[in-house]
């Protein structure tokens, strides 16, 4: 098992990738420490975990809230005595969102709360920790939306995203040399709730997009979880500073 005796700390644990993601670090051998504002899904990804033999603890946290992190990252160090692994996964995507010309100021408030200050909260109390335990690996998910534009705007959602990249690089640089890897996800169009309830739930926003992808399906939570597991392990002891594209081919086609 590539993840045995290591502690992972995972937000947005009650849903979609999130849960998928606790699973599957569990599997390999991680103890898991997850976190979501949704107190019932999350107890109920770790009840998950258990069941299947593996151990974790759930701590209710809103990731954009410095004190909910303060208080996840020193239960989670707590229970387990030491952190190894920062799995940023917690994300919003408002339906609201939209152009620049006519969002809503709350809605990028809420946007760049969670998405991006709530990453860098998670680092600012975890990464300490990953130090304290010798080193460590740190995966931020980000979308391949920040690659690319995108006709039908999602401006608050693609720039959050892009200063998701931005922060993952400086981290790579910044504590590289104290054993801690940093590196980012874009995950392209996945089956998720918060994809699939309303993004596209009409038939042709959901054909529009699935045309755009060479490999004639949306990706699932485990194609994104897959790599994860390998960045959280030692077989990405020497990648620090990456960021990886699993979107099916969509940002490689022009027509």
């Amino acid at each position: 098992m590539r993840l045995q005796g290591r502690n992972c700390l995972i937000t947005g644990a009650g849903s979609g990738m999130g849960r998928v993601a606790c699973l599957a670090f569990a599997r390999e051998g991680a103890r898991i420490i997850g976190a979501d504002v949704d107190a019932a899904a999350g107890e109920q990804t770790l009840t998950s975990v258990r069941k299947e033999g593996g151990e974790g603890v759930f701590v209710q946290c809103d990731v954009s809230r410095e004190a909910d992190v303060s208080r996840l990252v020193a239960e989670g160090t707590k229970a387990f005595g030491a952190l190894h692994v920062l799995y940023n996964n917690a994300g919003i995507f408002p339906e609201k969102d939209g152009s620049v010309v006519g969002a809503d100021e709350a809605v990028w408030d809420r946007v760049f709360a969670v998405n991006v200050k709530g990453v860098a909260l998670v680092c600012k109390h975890g990464i300490p920790e990953l130090m304290r335990a010798g080193g460590g690996s740190v995966i931020n998910i980000a979308s391949f939306v920040a690659l690319v534009g995108c006709s039908v705007a999602q401006d608050a959602y693609t720039a959050s995203k892009g200063a998701v990249l931005a922060l993952t690089k400086s981290l790579a640089v910044q504590f590289g040399p104290k054993g801690v890897r940093a590196n980012a996800i874009c995950p392209g169009p996945i089956e998720t709730p918060l994809l699939m309830q309303w993004l596209l739930r009409e038939p042709a926003e959901k054909a529009k997009r699935l045309n755009r992808i060479p490999m004639g399906r949306f990706g699932r939570p485990e194609d994104i979880v897959a790599l994860a597991v390998h960045l959280a392990s030692d077989d990405a002891s020497w990648t620090n500073g990456g960021v990886f594209v699993v979107d099916g081919g969509i940002t490689s086609n022009y027509f």
